[in-house]
C-alpha cells in the first residue's frame, strides 16, 4: 500500500514515517522545499528502498495533485503549528493550514484517494469547559493558529459531506517526544537544564495538558487509517490524563536530577484571552473504534526524551538560550 505522509520532515510526522516504514509500508514523505535539500527530522531517520522523500509546499494546489498521484492512504500532518508566531503571521497560517488542508483535499477527491486523515489539535478546544474533553466540545478559537485548525477540519469535513471524500479528522492531544520543537514546553525545560541553566524560563505555569508520547499518537493514526468506521469522524487521541506546568516542571527535574529554579519569562505568556487554561482528552471514541491504549505512562515517556535531548549531538540542533517563537 502507497501512503503520504505532508509535514513528514517536521516532528510527528518524522516519527510517523518511520511507524508506518516498519510496518511495511511505501512511504511518499513530503519534506517543505528548500534551495538547500534539507528534508528537516528526515536526515536523522534511516532511508529505505520503500521510502520516497519529495520537497515541495502544501500551498501550491497543482503540486498537490501531482504527489497524491498513485496514492492509497493520505496522512496530512503539514502545518504551521507554533502558537506565538500565530500572533504576528496569522495570514500564513490561513494560506498553509486551511488552504494547504483545501488542496490536499481536492487532490485526493481527484484521485480518488482511499482514505484521507487530517490532522486536528487539542487547541481547537479552547480551555475546557469540561473534563474530560470528547469530541462534542464547543470549539474556541483562542489563537490565529487554533482558528486555522478548526477552519481547516471544516474544509475537510466538507469534503467528506459533499463529494464522500473518505476522511477522518485526527485530534491528538499535547504530543511530546524526540524532535519536538523547541517552542513546545518540554523541549523548553529540558533543552536549558541540559545546557547547564540554572534558571528555567517558561510561560505560565498554571495550565493542565493531556502530554502524550509521539509514539502512542502514530500508533492512532495507524489504528485510524485502518477502521472503516472511523470515516466521516473526528477522533481524539490522547490520554485521559493531565498535569500542570508546574508538576510537569518538577517532574522533568526530578529525572534529569537538576536544583534549577522555574521563573516565569514575562514573554512567553499569553494574551489575557488567549491561554487555554485546561485541556485533558476523553478517549473513550478511539478505544472504542480501534482498541487503542497508550503504551507510554508519562515518566517512561519523558525519560525517553530527555534521553534524545541530552545527547549532545541532538542538543546542538536547538538553541536553548533563546526564546522561539
Amino acid at each position: 500500500m502507497k501512503v503520504l505522509v505532508t509535514g513528514a520532515d517536521g516532528f510527528i510526522g518524522s516519527h510517523l514515517t518511520e511507524s508506518l516504514l516498519a510496518e511495511g509500508y511505501d512511504v511518499r514523505a513530503l519534506a517543505q522545499y528548500n534551495s538547500f535539500n534539507y528534508w528537516g527530522w528526515l536526515e536523522d531517520i534511516q532511508q529505505t528502498a520503500n521510502l520516497e522523500i519529495v520537497c515541495g509546499d502544501v500551498r501550491d494546489p497543482a503540486y498537490c495533485r501531482e504527489i497524491c498521484k498513485g496514492i492509497d492512504v493520505i496522512f496530512h500532518l503539514a502545518a504551521l503549528i507554533a502558537i506565538p508566531y500565530s500572533y504576528i503571521a496569522p495570514q500564513s497560517f490561513i494560506d498553509t493550514n486551511i488552504k494547504g488542508t483545501l488542496n490536499i483535499c481536492q487532490a485526493a477527491k481527484d484521485w480518488k484517494v482511499k482514505r484521507i486523515l487530517v490532522t486536528s489539535t487539542s487547541e481547537v478546544y479552547g480551555t475546557a469547559q469540561y473534563v474530560p474533553i470528547d469530541e462534542k466540545h464547543p470549539l474556541q478559537p483562542q489563537s490565529p493558529y487554533s482558528a486555522s485548525k478548526i477552519g481547516a477540519d471544516a474544509i475537510a469535513m466538507s469534503f467528506y459531506n459533499a463529494y464522500q471524500l473518505p476522511v477522518t479528522i485526527v485530534r491528538p492531544f499535547n504530543t511530546y517526544g524526540p524532535r519536538q520543537s523547541a517552542r513546545a514546553v518540554i523541549p523548553t525545560i529540558i533543552t536549558q537544564i541540559a545546557n547547564g541553566n540554572k534558571e528555567i524560563k517558561i510561560g505560565d505555569t498554571t495550565p493542565t495538558r493531556d502530554f502524550n508520547y509521539v509514539k502512542d499518537i502514530c500508533n492512532g493514526f495507524i489504528l485510524l487509517a485502518k477502521c472503516d468506521k472511523a470515516i466521516g469522524e473526528t477522533v481524539n487521541i490522547g490520554s485521559n490524563d493531565e498535569i500542570s506546568i508546574k508538576e510537569l516542571f518538577a517532574l522533568i527535574k526530578d529525572i534529569m536530577h537538576s536544583d534549577a529554579n522555574l521563573i516565569v519569562d514575562e514573554q512567553r505568556l499569553r494574551p489575557e484571552h488567549s491561554e487555554v487554561f485546561r485541556l485533558r482528552c476523553d478517549n473513550t471514541k478511539i478505544k472504542e473504534l480501534t482498541g487503542y491504549e497508550p503504551q507510554y505512562a508519562l515518566r517512561e515517556g519523558l525519560e525517553k526524551t530527555v534521553e534524545w535531548f541530552s545527547d549532545p549531538r541532538n542538543l546542538a540542533k536547538y538553541k536553548p538560550g533563546i526564546y522561539n517563537i
